[in-house]
């Protein structure tokens, strides 16, 4: 597909825009005013695991620019999980509808508009949702992540990650909210208070704070969340009959009261993915990609640890084939470091009715290319709705020039479908069955319980696990402390230690944590 680098500007920029391989179509170009239906912006399919920026000020047109964006993925067979906070997205499970707004929408960007449905999974954050139920172990989400939804400072995070090895050490397996919270409690007894010295740098108080901000969590239904069955990645990544890939919205659920729990579950679901797919580099087109809504809350009042292994994992994630697109009303919402690394900008219009949006705005201005077209400042305050400034990487990696975009309209409903169509439509999935009935089984709160009810705490015989999820059988525990095994020694090397947190050494289980923390016990 080329274009003519003769003509109008409007055609100039086009040029920019040209492709050989499949591409997202975004809209057409705006010079002037005039906008020019054969000058098309897009996005190379192949670059889209360079991640992406999708910014605006509220009722600018994000929403719909994200549907169009997730609706043609799907169509090229690529999976797609989107955070719907507001519910305004479950409408890609219908066909749109046909208007006069549909019908000059579609003549301004040369769109041959044709009302479509795309396979959608719904998903909520615990038990208390609408959708299918998703759920992490504590476990798995790890200090760091666990320690940005508890709000916690840099000290009562390091804190944290002890608890963790130490319950990892014991092979006490930390799968909801109960069982951190028995952990902490042992250590801060009698019993306990000999382990939680030897830990070192623990301070009885700072567990105690920690103890505190569980119990507030668990107040605000997140009890419902950490726990089992644990979402699968592969369930995120599937196709559906006609080859289209599905789209997984996820809403809050129960989880409304801290909505930072939602930014940080997908941030838990990322590491997830860098820790078990495999490298693939350059790829015609993304396995998977990601959209974080209200990307504010992922990165305020986050730790230096938390940012840094962010950046790293949003940088690491691309040789994954998976692609990140961070959207929120500014772009400096998005630390420097995060923004370098996001090859497309789609920019709806900013406000700047205060100082601080001034500032914002000429910053905004800042990353993007030059061009003598535009006067970017005046554009990105001019802009209409359903219309964006947008760069973005071409199949060389280079930037392509400044397009003032008028977007195509979703083909899908741009509206909600209503909370009983949606529970619906989650009570009818394949998923139902694997994540439908929350599961119980024995864990550190159990094992600590029957512990403390010991007559003999030298030696009494308790149920062992003989693996994970594995029958159980007699075997005599002491309670000395546990002898590190190999593959605690090798975890030890510095080749794995910005990897890997802490390996268990109980009965051939082991735990691994990515760069964010979290980890999985394998079976």
């Amino acid at each position: 597909m080329t274009a003519d680098v003769s003509g109008t500007p409007a055609q100039q920029i086009a040029a920019g825009y040209a492709v050989e391989g499949q591409a997202l179509e975004l809209g057409a170009v705006v010079v002037d005013g005039v906008v020019d239906p054969t000058a098309q912006v897009r996005i190379p399919l192949a670059t889209v695991n360079r991640h992406g920026l999708v910014a605006g000020a509220t009722g600018t047109g994000k929403t719909k620019s994200l549907q169009v964006i997730a609706e043609q993925l799907s169509a090229a067979g690529v999976p797609v999980l989107m955070a719907d906070v507001k519910g305004d997205l479950s409408g890609l499970s219908r066909p749109g509808a046909a208007n006069d707004k549909t019908t000059q929408r579609a003549s301004d960007t040369g769109d041959q508009w044709t009302p479509t449905a795309f396979p959608v999974e719904f998903l909520s954050l615990g038990t208390e949702g609408i959708g299918v139920p998703v759920r992490a172990t504590i476990t798995s989400f790890g200090p760091i992540l666990l320690s940005k939804v508890l709000g916690l400072n840099a000290t009562q995070e390091s804190t944290l990650g002890l608890i963790f090895h130490w319950a990892d050490q014991k092979g006490l397996s930390l799968l909801d909210l109960k069982d951190l919270r028995a952990v902490i409690q042992y250590l801060t007894s009698d019993e306990g208070k000999p382990e939680l010295k030897a830990l070192g740098a623990v301070s009885p108080t700072t567990a105690g704070v920690i103890l505190r901000a569980l119990v507030n969590l668990e107040a605000e239904g997140a009890d419902t969340f950490f726990g089992e069955p644990e979402l699968e990645p592969k369930d995120l990544m599937r196709l559906d009959a006609q080859g289209r890939g599905v789209i997984t919205l996820l809403e809050l659920g129960a989880q409304a009261a801290r909505p930072v729990m939602f930014s940080t579950f997908l941030m838990w679901v990322l590491a997830d993915l860098f820790t078990t797919l495999p490298e693939v580099g350059d790829v015609d087109k993304p396995k998977l990609v990601f959209f974080f809504d209200e990307a504010h809350l992922l990165f305020n009042d986050a730790s230096k640890a938390f940012l840094e292994q962010v950046e790293q994992t949003v940088k690491l994630i691309r040789s994954k084939g998976v692609g990140v697109f961070f959207c929120t009303q500014l772009p400096t919402d998005v630390p420097n470091n995060v923004l370098s690394q996001l090859g497309a900008r789609i920019q709806h219009a900013l406000r700047a009715f205060t100082p601080d949006d001034q500032k914002a705005l000429t910053k905004t201005v800042r990353t993007y290319p030059k061009t003598e077209v535009y006067d970017l400042e005046s554009a990105l305050t001019s802009l209409g709705i359903g219309e964006a400034i947008v760069t973005v990487l071409s199949e060389k990696g280079a930037p392509t020039p400044v397009a003032w975009t008028r977007m195509r309209a979703p083909r899908s409903l741009m509206d909600t479908i209503g909370p009983e169509a949606i529970s619906a439509a989650a009570k009818a999935s394949p998923l139902q069955a694997e994540y439908g009935q929350t599961i119980d089984r024995e864990s550190a709160y159990e094992r600590l319980n029957a512990r403390i009810a010991e007559p003999d705490p030298a030696a009494t015989p308790v149920p062992a696990n003989t693996g994970f999820g594995g029958a159980s059988t007699t075997a005599t525990v002491k309670t000395a402390p546990v002898e590190p095994g190999v593959v605690e020694e090798v975890l030890k090397s510095s080749a794995f230690k910005s990897f890997l947190r802490s390996a268990a050494t109980v009965a051939g289980r082991e735990i691994t944590r990515s760069i964010l923390g979290t980890g999985r016990r394998r079976r």
